[in-house]
């Protein structure tokens, strides 16, 4: 307590007497900086963002999209939203294209000696026959799945070893999106099951597997399992050594007949002058279900509520309205932050564009406008603001791997709350993505910081954004080398639309 007492009155004097870059121009920025400083005490003392976050984590657990377990978050979110204080809250169903649930996955090794493997199926993904099946263990190279893929005849009754040899001829966003096509030609092409999760990578960390989905709004129908690194490692070493691999599978996942409904958790501050312009503050709250889904993304989830319940505490209502939004089905495509823009359509000229934390357990370091180049100087000033209680850096990138996509799609800043979180990877979709990786003062120092930069932006005397044009917007995104990925996972909407631009980007100012 002691140490967040003194964090609270660095960064109140650094407010209120001056990081030398900021310099209040009127009373209204020195309301605005008052406000800051409220709602910076309120979320750094006695903040409850933690005991969100165990809740969550110890009461409701795992909660994969469509499953009981996430109508069981969305209700909870609610309950809190209520009691935080937010306004109109409520939640805004959406289908899931189908539900998938996860049942048993049991892997052994019987040549050339016999022993148990760790394994776990990815995300909607297939079963072996029931009792299971025997098969020879072959390598195929994620490197090179061009060549790989000449010869689908030879995945015919075998187990499929994903495994990196040599240069990679694609980037990795390529490659995943191309290990989707790859897993349904083996399916096609008569494979038993496929050793290969994270896209065909290995998992990292000491004997732990990384489950997750294969493409956006995607199923497979046969097995693809993560090993741990150890059992992958092994295998590796028996095929280089030109022994004979076989292995025993026994996968039994479960989809449903069609359709599963979910929903997004929704409620809002309503803006005191300008209610109808609204800010939208986000997290994912679906998670993967070998473990709690603390890292990713209840530290998200927690932070969004956290973020609320400061701004309310503070007593300070903004100019505009900030709409605290936890979206369902993230993991499955950005499936929630995809449905929110298309039911607010008929509003969205009037949105300022997503906040959004989603990058592991770690204190945030960056804010990344989502290719928006033109807020970043208006930005600058806030960044400087905060400096003594946390270095942030301020630019342009566009991070489309989480619910900041859509709005960067619609013409809007998704502005992704980057994170220093080396830890992640290990944690990542994993059985050690429980409680115990997250530090309960970096969980209440990134909620107060969501709720500070939600609060500046929607307090602003001038707007702070609005939507691009679609073909500005198009010419971003392939000058920020987006095209391909979101062509190849069927995203792309905007047919042609700036690829001239791209060739002359001084041209994309006239747009």
């Amino acid at each position: 307590m002691r140490r967040i007492l003194m964090i609270t009155a660095t960064l109140a004097a650094t407010l209120t007497l001056g990081a030398r870059s900021y310099v209040p121009k009127d009373a209204e920025a020195d309301a605005t900086q008052a406000a800051l400083v409220k709602i910076a005490g309120e979320g750094l003392i006695e903040s409850h963002a933690f005991q969100y976050l165990t809740q969550l984590s110890d009461e409701v657990g795992a909660r994969v999209t469509g499953s009981p377990q996430s109508q069981k978050a969305v209700e909870w979110s609610l309950t809190k939203m209520r009691a935080i204080g937010l306004e109109n809250v409520h939640a805004e169903n959406f289908q899931l294209w189908r539900g998938w649930t996860r049942g048993t996955a049991q892997a052994s090794l019987t040549e050339p000696l016999q022993r148990r493997l760790t394994a776990d199926a990815m995300g909607w993904t297939g079963s072996t026959p029931p009792g299971g099946a025997e098969a020879e263990v072959i390598a195929v190279n994620v490197f090179n799945l061009d060549e790989e893929m000449k010869a689908p005849a030879r995945f015919s009754g075998k187990i499929l070893l994903m495994i990196t040899k040599g240069e990679p001829k694609k980037d990795g966003a390529a490659m995943f999106s191309q290990f989707g096509d790859f897993v349904k030609l083996a399916a096609k092409s008569g494979a038993i099951a496929i050793f290969g999760g994270q896209g065909g990578f290995k998992s990292e960390g000491m004997h732990l597997t990384h489950t997750g989905i294969l493409g956006f709004e995607a199923e497979f129908a046969i097995p693809v399992l993560s090993l741990t690194a150890e059992d992958q490692g092994q295998l590796e070493r028996f095929l280089a050594a030109g022994k004979k691999v076989r292995a025993r599978l026994n996968v039994q996942n479960s989809f449903s007949d069609g359709p599963v409904q979910t929903a997004n958790a929704v409620g809002e501050i309503r803006g005191r002058e300008r209610p109808e312009e609204i800010l939208v503050v986000g997290a994912h709250l679906d998670s993967w279900d070998l473990s709690e889904g603390a890292t990713d993304n209840g530290m998200g989830s927690a932070s969004v509520l956290g973020a609320a319940e400061a701004i309310v505490r503070s007593g300070q209502r903004p100019r505009r309205t900030i709409r605290f939004v936890l979206f369902n089905g993230e993991e499955q495509g950005l499936l929630g932050s995809f449905a929110y823009i298309k039911q607010h359509q008929s509003e969205m000229a009037n949105h300022l564009g997503d906040l959004v934390l989603d990058e592991g357990q770690g204190p945030v370091n960056e804010l990344q406008l989502g290719g928006r180049d033109d807020l970043v100087a208006s930005f600058q000033p806030f960044a400087a603001a905060i400096s003594n209680l946390r270095s942030v850096k301020v630019n342009d990138k566009v991070e489309f791997g989480t619910d900041t996509g859509p709005f960067i799609m619609a013409g809007l800043p998704g502005i992704n709350m980057n994170q220093d979180s080396p830890e992640y990877k290990f944690t990542h979709h994993s059985a050690a993505d429980a409680l115990e990786a997250v530090k309960p003062d970096v969980l209440a120092q990134d909620a107060t910081l969501m709720a500070m930069a939600a609060f500046w932006i929607a307090d602003r005397a001038e707007r702070f954004a609005k939507p691009w044009p679609a073909k500005k917007t198009a010419t971003m995104l392939r000058e920020h080398h987006q095209f391909e990925l979101l062509k190849a996972f069927g995203l792309w909407p905007f047919g042609d639309l700036g690829a001239e631009d791209k060739e002359n980007p001084a041209s994309r100012d006239q747009n």
